[in-house]
């Protein structure tokens, strides 16, 4: 083991992008992921960031789990799972050699489709506070290819100016504090940056925010306004924003100034 004691060789290049208070805590877990959190659990937001953490979730998210919810939030006419992929891969403009941050990975789905597209002279890093989904990520993810980190999504563990691109799918409304995460995001990006948002949407129509207001409430889930994310990317420093809307959800774009 050429790296830091009980570190993976797979991890060693993450340990080097990490803020140094976040190193001395950091294990290699027996699972496959560097658990930054020791164990203690993420405070919840509601019934829906409860079911992420629980065992069950993560063993049928990938092909029922979120395929179904999805379309539920994007409508009938809205995209399907490949073609989030390409929405992901297309607003963040990835190309080999290219490090990438997926924020609240989940088990994986999109890392190691990054992971393909950045090769093995690119970095593809999968953070995520749920440890029952890393230990899915590592699972159906072939040794070396992704390094996945436990670590809080919303304050990212990462020093700035470490990726080239950073994703965050059907995530952003689960958390706590959806605009510091945002200013992590963009702290840990190098000038000219790309970003890869996907979350949620309200309508415009009275009876539709109704409704999405009571899903909200009742889920833990925050609905954004149309233009919310936009704006808030915009006051970060992004610029050559995208947005694309289906039903409940949005697809946002950027990039950010050098």
């Amino acid at each position: 083991m050429s790296g830091e004691a009980g570190v993976a060789p797979a991890l060693e290049r993450v340990l080097a992008l990490l803020e140094p208070a976040a190193r001395p805590p950091a294990r290699d877990s027996a699972e496959g992921f560097l658990d930054l959190l020791d164990g203690v659990a993420p405070a919840s937001t509601g019934a829906a960031q409860d079911l992420m953490l629980t065992r069950a979730v993560p063993f049928v998210y990938e092909r029922w789990w979120r395929p179904a919810l999805g379309r539920v939030a994007k409508g009938l006419f809205g995209p399907g799972m490949r073609e989030e992929h390409r929405i992901a891969r297309l607003l963040l403009g990835l190309t080999p050699g290219d490090g990438v941050l997926d924020v609240a990975c989940g088990p994986g789905n999109f890392t190691r489709d990054f992971a393909r597209v950045v090769g093995s002279d690119g970095l593809a890093v999968g953070i995520d506070a749920s440890a029952t989904m890393l230990v899915r990520a590592a699972r159906d993810t072939p040794p070396g290819e992704v390094a996945y980190v436990r670590g809080d999504a919303v304050r990212l563990p990462f020093r700035a100016q470490s990726f080239d691109a950073v994703c965050c799918f059907a995530a952003l409304h689960l958390f706590s504090e959806p605009f510091v995460a945002l200013d992590h995001m963009a702290r840990v990006l190098t000038p000219g940056g790309r970003i890869a948002i996907f979350t949620s949407c309200r309508t415009r129509s009275v009876p539709g925010r109704t409704l999405d207001g009571l899903v909200g409430a009742h889920s833990g889930m925050r609905m954004f306004e149309r233009e919310e994310i936009v704006e808030a990317l915009r006051e970060r420093g992004f610029s050559a924003l995208r947005q694309r809307v289906s039903g409940l959800t949005q697809f946002v774009g950027g990039r950010l100034a050098p």
